[in-house]
């Protein structure tokens, strides 16, 4: 199973992450009531939840992060996670996997900062709290970066046919705004600043900015002090062997006959570099008929 999660996508490893603390939840749910102790879930969700106080916040720093891989009740998962894959895996066709990673957690915190902002700052909420809890800040990110960066990409919707990103976009964000009049006010405020969030990525981009590109350095330097840590440990614990010459060009083995050669060639990156850089400087509908097919085909190979 280990393997399994280390072999998926970043697309995957997100879904299943959302997925594996649904599935905790609800098993601590069933524990409790067996176990005749009803709140243990709401004690339990306390400390996965983002709360609306800042002074509870300083208490959970780590609920900023916790509450937009979080889901507790059954159709709110299934929402997210299906419209996670169906947008993600358009954004993967122009992006990287880091980039969506990135873009998850600023669209969750973009959420996250503007949900407690509106709890701090509007009448609407003077002398109430809220909780939140939920991908979906996070995930109508990429859903609003993906229309902007791919507006004409269609989409072919059960009952309906084929839709163009833009108007998909267009009707989720303005059910978003009808949402705030309504009793989960404070999460489809939190919906907005993903909105925001995926909005601002996308026209950033388009002008040659990532904003994504501090998280990636982040990532580097975290994955670079792990690997740093690791090699240090394993060198410590290996018996000394006496002197030995390093491996030389002779000494390492070639590729054995018949191995498997890489899922995409050097030529397939560069077409693929080649029609990024076309949409980052036109936009996506720039892109020829045949450059879209091949964007699409080349992609999938590389993930």
């Amino acid at each position: 199973m280990k393997r399994g999660f280390s072999a998926s996508t970043m697309l995957m490893k997100i879904i299943w992450i959302n997925i594996g603390l649904f599935v905790l939840l609800r098993l601590t749910a069933i524990v409790g009531i067996f176990g005749g102790s009803h709140e243990l879930i709401n004690t339990v969700l306390d400390y996965v939840q983002l709360p609306s106080s800042p002074a509870l916040l300083l208490t959970r720093p780590w609920t900023l992060l916790t509450y937009m891989f979080a889901q507790y009740d059954l159709m709110h998962i299934l929402f997210n996670m299906l419209w996670f894959y169906w947008f993600g895996t358009l954004f993967m066709m122009t992006a990287t996997p880091r980039q969506l990673l990135a873009l998850y957690l600023l669209g969750g915190l973009g959420g996250g900062v503007l949900f407690i902002a509106a709890y701090c700052g509007l009448p609407l909420f003077a002398g109430h709290t809220g909780m939140l809890i939920g991908s979906s800040a996070s995930v109508i990110a990429i859903v609003t970066a993906t229309a902007i960066l791919m507006p004409d990409f269609r989409m072919n919707l059960l009952f309906i046919g084929a839709v163009s990103l833009k108007w998909i976009a267009i009707v989720t964000i303005f059910l978003v705004l009808i949402g705030v009049s309504g009793s989960n006010a404070g999460g489809e405020i939190a919906h907005i600043g993903g909105v925001a969030v995926g909005a601002i990525y996308a026209l950033r981009l388009r002008r040659g900015h990532d904003i994504t590109a501090p998280f990636n350095r982040a990532f580097d330097k975290i994955a670079n002090a792990w690997n740093s840590l690791t090699a240090n440990a394993r060198s410590k614990s290996r018996p000394a062997t006496g002197n030995r010459q390093p491996f030389s060009s002779r000494d390492r083995q070639s590729p054995k006959p018949g191995s498997a050669e890489p899922s995409c060639s050097r030529s397939d990156r560069e077409i693929l570099d080649s029609i990024l850089d076309k949409i980052k400087k036109s936009g996506y509908a720039a892109l020829t008929p045949e450059e879209r097919q091949r964007l699409f085909d080349v992609s999938r190979k590389i993930k």
